[in-house]
């Protein structure tokens, strides 16, 4: 009997446009009442749930739902194609990897404080642009260096998944969780940031800890270590390879690392409702005042002030970022547009995923579903608590983690139902997408369904079980930590 093969992500995302599509035949359809029909986030209003005609959905409507999915989230779908062309260029460059690789450099024989040094840069990956499948490179890197310094290859191995990962839980403006989540819900990526940055802190720190209690074990009783067996051959593995490349930056790498960490830093800005949230008008002022300067307020043209930013607005920081690092590498024209264009295709899949995914509200709402589930939870909802929502919530996004272990599919799916049953419970928005994000980060470090993570640990010669033995407790941990910061937020 051969083995199964679970299916890739945009099979069963198909398979249940067709479930969905079945179901329309059988649950009943619905209406709500909207607090505004025109918004792009349509806010039902509660106890005006309606019946109405069924309007089931067949063959011609399942094969149509992905397409209409693409022209529902075309934003999030440039967004991310310009993104990608992006980081394809910034990649090129090298400027990142001989960062890292400085450090490393730069800490040889004090590999101990290097511990939370790496894990919060790569933390700082993780929670702005979403490093993971980019963390693959640095692990050839790293764990030579662990094992030389008298740890085990696991230590080395948990330095980038858990710092990383981490970062991936805590994502503030992580464009491909945080941003398609707020897309879908119809808010701004910087609302709940301040939440997400307590968790991001309070994660990391429990990772540090726990990092380097197990690593201190090892290097002071070798035979602690889970992968002790293999010490020698680790240690012939690994300390035979040549990693020591040449990780001096450049002057143009470090002014392409400029104009990454400022870009970023302006998005942050700009998505942070400054006037609408705090009253700050000093970004709208300064729009008013360029806008009034002879001549260049037109050549300029109408810029959107920072604070009140949506997708259209990012992909053009990123796409003009794309053109100055051009101009700081010179590429050459033909050159530029291939990078761009690698880069971009290296995420088309999760564009692809997204309107597929998207296809599954527009089967529901045309279906007149999507009323009826909410009107479902509203009822629910009524002797539930905000506490209780939205402890419940974590846990689902757990589990649908676990069977949408894309991200982006993962918000583009969920968000449509989640968010609005969020404003029945009384509970914003921004809690909801904070529950996915720390729920989808927490599966990411332990499911066998990615092939970073075990990609990984084939790197470091680490088996899975092993990883596992020594993850469980970790996780544990993460969960109630996670599960009490949620819960107090929402008391709040």
């Amino acid at each position: 009997m051969k083995k199964f093969k679970m299916p890739s992500a945009f099979t069963i995302l198909f398979l249940i446009i067709i479930v969905v599509a079945v179901l329309t035949w059988i649950i009943p359809a619905g209406a709500y009442q909207y607090v505004d029909d025109a918004a792009s986030s349509l806010e039902p209003i509660p106890g005006t749930y309606e019946s109405a005609a069924q309007n089931p959905q067949g063959f011609w409507e399942v094969l149509r739902a992905p397409i209409e999915g693409f022209f529902n989230a075309v934003d999030i779908i440039v967004f991310i194609l310009v993104i990608g062309g992006y980081l394809g260029l910034v990649t090129d460059t090298g400027a990142i990897d001989a960062g890292i690789g400085s450090i490393v450099k730069r800490f040889s024989g004090r590999e101990t404080l290097m511990i939370p040094i790496l894990m919060c840069v790569f933390a700082l990956g993780g929670t702005i642009f979403g490093m993971w499948e980019e963390t693959i490179a640095f692990y050839v890197l790293v764990i030579p260096v662990f094992v030389a310094a008298g740890f085990d290859s696991l230590t080395g191995f948990a330095v980038i998944a858990l710092g990383a990962g981490v970062g991936c839980l805590g994502s503030t403006v992580n464009p491909f969780a945080t941003g398609i989540a707020s897309g879908f819900a119809g808010i701004s990526i910087g609302e709940g940031i301040l939440l997400r940055l307590v968790i991001l802190a309070a994660c990391l720190l429990l990772a540090i800890w726990y990092v380097m209690a197990y690593g201190k074990k090892v290097k002071e009783d070798p035979s602690k270590s889970l992968v002790y067996h293999m010490k020698e051959s680790n240690e012939q593995h690994f300390l035979s390879q040549k990693t020591d490349g040449n990780t001096r930056l450049s002057g143009k790498q470090k002014a392409v690392l400029w104009v990454f960490g400022i870009s970023f830093f302006i998005m942050v800005l700009g998505v942070i409702p400054w006037a609408d949230k705090f009253g700050i008008t000093i970004f709208e002022d300064f729009n008013s005042w360029l806008a009034g300067l002879p001549a260049v307020g037109t050549v300029l043209g109408n810029i959107t002030p920072l604070g009140s930013w949506w997708f259209g607005d990012i992909t053009i920081l990123f796409l003009l970022a794309s053109f100055i690092c051009g101009l700081i590498w010179r590429w050459k024209e033909a050159r530029f547009i291939e990078l761009f264009i690698n880069g971009a295709k290296d995420l088309l899949d999760v564009a692809l995923i997204i309107g597929v995914t998207r296809g599954i509200a527009v089967i529901m709402n045309d279906g007149g579903m999507t009323a009826t589930i909410l009107h479902w939870g509203e009822e629910s909802l009524k002797t539930m608590g905000s506490v209780a929502f939205v402890d419940l919530s974590y846990l689902f996004f757990l589990l649908l983690s676990f069977l949408v272990p894309s991200t982006s599919g993962l918000a583009a799916l969920s968000m449509p139902i989640m968010a609005p049953i969020a404003d029945f419970a009384g509970v914003g928005r921004d809690l909801v997408i904070t529950a996915y994000a720390s729920a989808s980060g927490v599966v990411n470090l332990v499911t066998p369904t990615s092939g970073v993570l075990m990609g990984a640990l084939a790197i470091a010669r680490v088996s899975y079980g092993a990883y596992l033995k020594w993850i469980w407790k970790f996780l544990l941990l993460l969960f109630v930590l996670v599960l009490v910061i949620l819960s107090a937020a929402a008391v709040l």
